[in-house]
């Protein structure tokens, strides 16, 4: 077998799978950080409990998250060192921003927030979790901003046949890098709403005791995926143009797409410098899924109605719509990756060139490998996730008040 297919089959299973995590994180913390500060507010014992029950599952997806990421960054190192040793002096400037300002704070703020409950002062605990909220998307930022690099590289310059930083700023103002941030934003805060509502639906389907509670969580879940969509589309069309711009080869054939190619078939020889059509396929059915969930705005008013609720038939719906925002995001990731091919860095770097020189036996046995591991800690995930969620919000293990304690010590009873 080749061994770049394997290489690029290896990086599209790891990222898929690690970006599932990321817009659950992103989206389940906003919803936290939205939770607890109305719990701070108006002092209602309802948000307490609202923000230990999603609390929990969002603890639960980070930590396999995490896991997830290490592997993922394995497999950077031990595939790619081509991309390393080309371009590794400027795209490694944000993933290493990423990993020591925003991922590290991010971990240090959760576990201080995970065990500051009844520890803590109140206004002190919520600011940790605005702390995990806020180094959350910056972390998320900074991986867009090297993604954006190497959709259209800027800032830099060859010497001795390897990329050199020379512009901080040009990284930030890439044209390829805000709405595609926004996008993601939107994306994520969409899955996270929807999940909130599709967990709120299967409980109020079940008629559990807490329906109060679980009604406004499907309201809330709902009206944040309502408002995301509408994001979603606007950041995603609102692409079309700068990305149409720096990367005429990714939307189509024109004048400028043919100049391009034709420089580059005088730089690097004659090939195909068309992207797969696959690009295409993920963009066309990841517009249709956002469309289709375009459709909650109209499950709004119904979701007020609590006779509508009882009847149970838009809280199925709701369920069976949560698989689209996943299988929306990685459409959409295939569309930004495959796009950019036959690149790494685009333009700059052909993807030949960037893949380790090893066997393909090698690179078999490693995609099989982190394939089955980050398979397993998939399931694993969504496991705990559907099993925590299944037991309700009735007294969940995340903020319990501890325990009084007693005295081990025997007693002496003087006469």
């Amino acid at each position: 077998m080749d061994t770049l297919l394997l290489a690029r089959l290896q990086f599209a299973t790891t990222t898929s799978i690690h970006f599932l995590f990321v817009v659950v994180t992103l989206g389940l913390v906003t919803l936290l950080v939205g939770l607890q500060t109305a719990g701070f507010l108006t002092g209602k014992p309802v948000y307490e409990r609202l923000t230990r029950f999603w609390g929990q599952l969002y603890v639960i997806n980070y930590v396999l998250g995490i896991a997830t990421g290490i592997v993922m960054e394995f497999q950077f190192g031990l595939n790619w060192s081509g991309l390393s040793r080309y371009v590794g002096n400027v795209f490694g400037a944000p993933l290493a921003i990423e990993t020591l300002v925003a991922f590290f704070l991010e971990s240090t703020f959760l576990g201080m927030w995970i065990f500051g409950w009844h520890r803590l002062r109140r206004g002190v605990h919520l600011a940790l979790l605005w702390g995990v909220a806020l180094t959350a998307y910056a972390s998320a930022f900074w991986i867009m901003v090297a993604n954006s690099w190497l959709q259209h590289p800027v800032g830099y310059e060859l010497r001795d046949g390897v990329a050199h930083l020379t512009d901080f700023g040009a990284l930030l103002t890439n044209p390829t890098l805000g709405f595609a941030f926004g996008h993601v934003v939107a994306a994520a805060l969409l899955t996270g709403g929807m999940l909130m509502a599709a967990v709120s639906a299967w409980h109020l389907i079940r008629r559990t005791p807490d329906f109060d509670l679980f009604r406004k969580s499907l309201r809330i879940g709902l009206v944040t995926a309502a408002l995301a969509v509408t994001l979603v589309q606007g950041f995603g069309f609102a692409q079309f143009g700068p990305v149409g711009q720096v990367q005429p080869t990714k939307f189509g054939a024109g004048p400028e797409r043919d100049a391009l190619v034709a420089e580059w078939t005088a730089r690097f020889g004659p090939g195909d410098y068309t992207p797969p059509a696959l690009a295409n396929v993920g963009l066309g059915f990841m517009i249709l899924i956002g469309f289709t969930l375009g459709c909650v705005w109209l499950l709004l008013p119904l979701v007020w109605r609590d006779w509508v609720i009882r009847l149970r038939f838009p809280l199925w719906l709701i369920l069976l719509a949560v698989p689209l925002p996943f299988v929306a995001v990685i459409l959409g990731w295939i569309a930004r990756e495959v796009g950019r091919q036959p690149w790494v860095a685009y333009g700059l770097l052909p993807t030949g060139q960037a893949v380790s020189p090893v066997g393909p036996g090698v690179m078999l046995t490693s995609l099989i490998g982190f394939s089955l591991l980050l398979g397993t800690l998939a399931v694993t995930n969504w496991v705990l996730l559907v099993r925590h969620a299944a037991r309700g919000a009735h007294d969940p293990a995340l903020g319990r008040p501890p325990e009084p304690e007693t005295d081990p010590r025997p007693r002496t009873v003087f006469a």
